[in-house]
C-alpha cells in the first residue's frame, strides 16, 4: 500500500464532499422566493471557501473573521475537521523509521500544519499484553518513550482542544474530558449538574504533585492543596474536589 496515495484520497474526497454541499447551498440561496437576511454575506463567505477548496485547500485554512465564521457556524464541513495522520508500519518498518513514501507524507503534513503518528500495530498489541511493569523496559528497547496508542490519544485531545481532570471517590478515580479554558465552575456541572448550582469552591492538586508525594494528606501537609474560586481555569492534570452547596 502508498500511504501518500491513501492520504492524499481522502483529503480529496473530504474536499470534493465540502465543494458539493457548497454548490448546493449556494443554489438553494439564489434560487430561493425569500432568501435569508445574510443571503449576500452567505454567498460571499460561501464562495471564497469554494475557491479555497478548488485550490485543494481545507475550510481549516481560509481566514474568516467572527462575522463570517458566525455566517457558517451551522456547518458542518469535513475539511474543516481536525485531522490526524496515523501511518500503521510493520516490524521492519519501525525498526528503520522509514517506509515508502515517507518524505512526501511528511512533507504533506507540514504544508497542511498536520501531526503524523507513526506506529506499528503489531508493536501495540504487544506492548497492551505486558503488564505496567515490564512496559517501560520494553519501550525503552525499542528506542521510544511512549506507545503509539498513548501519542495518539494525546495528540487527539491537543487537536480537539481538550484536557483531562481527575476526581477521586471512595473507591474509584475518574477522568473528565473538557475543552480546553473551561472554568472551575462548568467543569463542576461536568460531574453534576448540583455541583455546578451549589458550587463554592474547587478543592485543587496537580496529579504530578499528588503522585509524588502519594497522598491527598502529604499534598496539603506541604501546602500544594489550593482553594480555587469558579473563575478558575482547570489545568490539564488537576485533581479537584468540588464543595458546594444546594
Amino acid at each position: 500500500p502508498d500511504p501518500f496515495k491513501e492520504i492524499s484520497d481522502l483529503a480529496s474526497e473530504l474536499l470534493l464532499a465540502d465543494m458539493a454541499f457548497i454548490e448546493n447551498r449556494l443554489e438553494r440561496i439564489t434560487e430561493a422566493r425569500k432568501p435569508p437576511k445574510d443571503a449576500e454575506l452567505q454567498v460571499a463567505v460561501l464562495e471564497k471557501i469554494l475557491t479555497a477548496l478548488e485550490d485543494e485547500q481545507p475550510v481549516g485554512s481560509v481566514p474568516l473573521n467572527q462575522a463570517e465564521l458566525l455566517t457558517i457556524s451551522g456547518h458542518n464541513f469535513f475539511s474543516e475537521k481536525p485531522l490526524i495522520i496515523a501511518v500503521n508500519l510493520d516490524q521492519d518498518q519501525f525498526a528503520s523509521g522509514d517506509y515508502p513514501e515517507r518524505e512526501k507524507v511528511l512533507d504533506y503534513a507540514s504544508r497542511l500544519n498536520l501531526p503524523v503518528i507513526e506506529a506499528c500495530a503489531l508493536i501495540e498489541a504487544e506492548i497492551s499484553e505486558l503488564s505496567p511493569e515490564d512496559r517501560p523496559e520494553f519501550l525503552e528497547d525499542l528506542g521510544i518513550t511512549e506507545p503509539g496508542i498513548s501519542r495518539l490519544a494525546r495528540v487527539a485531545y491537543e487537536r480537539l482542544g481538550l484536557i483531562s481532570f481527575f476526581t477521586i471517590g471512595e473507591d474509584e478515580v475518574r477522568a473528565w474530558s473538557i475543552r480546553r479554558g473551561i472554568a472551575a465552575k462548568q467543569a463542576a456541572g461536568k460531574v453534576h449538574t448540583d455541583m455546578e448550582r451549589g458550587f463554592i469552591r474547587a478543592e485543587t492538586v496537580h496529579f504530578e504533585d499528588l503522585f509524588a508525594l502519594g497522598s491527598v494528606a502529604k499534598a496539603r501537609e506541604k501546602g500544594l492543596i489550593r482553594l480555587e474560586g469558579k473563575d478558575y481555569q482547570v489545568q490539564d492534570g488537576d485533581i479537584i474536589n468540588f464543595r458546594f452547596n444546594v
